[in-house]
């Protein structure tokens, strides 16, 4: 039997920048993208218009679903919310992978939650850029946290009632979780 050929990160852009549906991309293999629930666009619209009202006057940019991230140098992702501060830095003259994310928001789903808390998490972490790194849950008001610190450790913060709020230190923006789960049934 025929091993499956591996794309090298090259041809994996050739080939998204021409797919009609969005494929992760994870050491040579392709990762389609499902869609999204009514929840989770709920969520990523609330995160994005709070975001860009907070951020208007600053020096950093809100992107949504359709910027991809180099998480490493062969992996691919598409976070649900980047924040850049600062001149954005892109792979190529396409403008599609930025690679100086400040801060990126992850809406969990049942099948990504693993993934996203863990070995997406460790590659996010690589990029020398990211200061936070956001979970958000879409079954239950909850919005975890990591914030690096000077030493490069992880500081984690849970917040699970509608009340809190999300302090985000790297940007100067605070969301009341009312505000991320606006509309939202939980």
């Amino acid at each position: 039997m025929d091993a499956v050929r591996k794309l090298t990160p090259e041809e994996y852009l050739i080939w998204e920048r021409q797919a009609s549906l969005k494929s992760e991309y994870r050491d040579g293999e392709l990762f389609a993208m499902a869609g999204a629930s009514r929840e989770h666009n709920r969520i990523n619209t609330n995160l994005v218009r709070e975001l860009s009202t907070q951020l208007k006057q600053s020096p950093c940019d809100v992107f949504s679903q359709d910027m991809k991230t180099r998480t490493a140098s062969t992996k691919f992702a598409y976070p649900d919310v980047v924040i850049v501060c600062g001149e954005p830095e892109f792979l190529d003259d396409k403008e599609d992978v930025v690679t100086n994310p400040t801060i990126i928001f992850e809406i969990l789903s049942p099948n990504t939650e693993s993934y996203d808390r863990g070995d997406k998490f460790a590659d996010y972490q690589q990029r020398a850029s990211l200061q936070e790194y956001i979970l958000v849950a879409q079954d239950k008001v909850s919005v975890e946290r990591y914030t690096r610190q000077i030493s490069g450790l992880w500081l984690y913060e849970r917040l699970a009632r509608r009340e809190d709020t999300l302090t985000l230190s790297s940007v100067d923006a605070s969301l009341l979780l009312d505000e991320i789960y606006y509309r939202v049934t939980v």
